[in-house]
């Protein structure tokens, strides 16, 4: 089944030639990138050498899901950009345990003012382990290196 923005007739990559000139634009919305790591006992929910559980943590997770949908911005820059995170939602649904593969699947969304937009799942087999958001500025290294100058 096809994703419904799959299914408009609107050229959604010409649009954003037109709108955004120096980025690449390869992807559709609904374009998929997924990602398979297995929780290792580093990943564990624990704060400053504390295990308060052993299951994937929530910090392992937002790397998880911020490293699937970097995916898309690494074939989007051009040489003179770099993506720069805006935010990541998560919504935890169940645990991934020490040991289980967690296949995370991040879906274009789109680009709205120079920000790519995408989903992410993160599943074990058939339990869905956690659903969010990711968001990526996507800026001239230029402009970055103006903005982290103090830091």
């Amino acid at each position: 089944m096809l994703h419904p923005w799959r299914e408009c007739r609107f050229d959604f990559c010409a649009f954003l030639a037109k709108t955004f000139p120096d980025m690449k634009h390869v992807f559709n919305p609904g374009d998929i990138k997924a990602y398979r790591s297995v929780v290792k006992p580093e990943d564990v929910a624990a704060f400053h050498g504390v295990v308060v559980h052993k299951v994937c943590s929530t910090f392992a997770l937002a790397r998880d899901f911020e490293w699937t949908t970097r995916q898309f911005a690494l074939e989007m820059l051009e040489g003179d950009e770099e993506g720069v995170g805006t935010y990541l939602e998560i919504s935890h649904k169940g645990p991934a345990f020490v040991g289980e593969e967690i296949v995370f699947t991040g879906v274009f969304g789109g680009l709205a003012g120079g920000e790519l937009v995408c989903t992410v799942e993160a599943r074990v087999g058939d339990r869905t382990i956690a659903r969010g958001k990711t968001g990526q500025k996507i800026l001239k290294v230029k402009k970055i290196k103006e903005i982290f100058k103090d830091g």
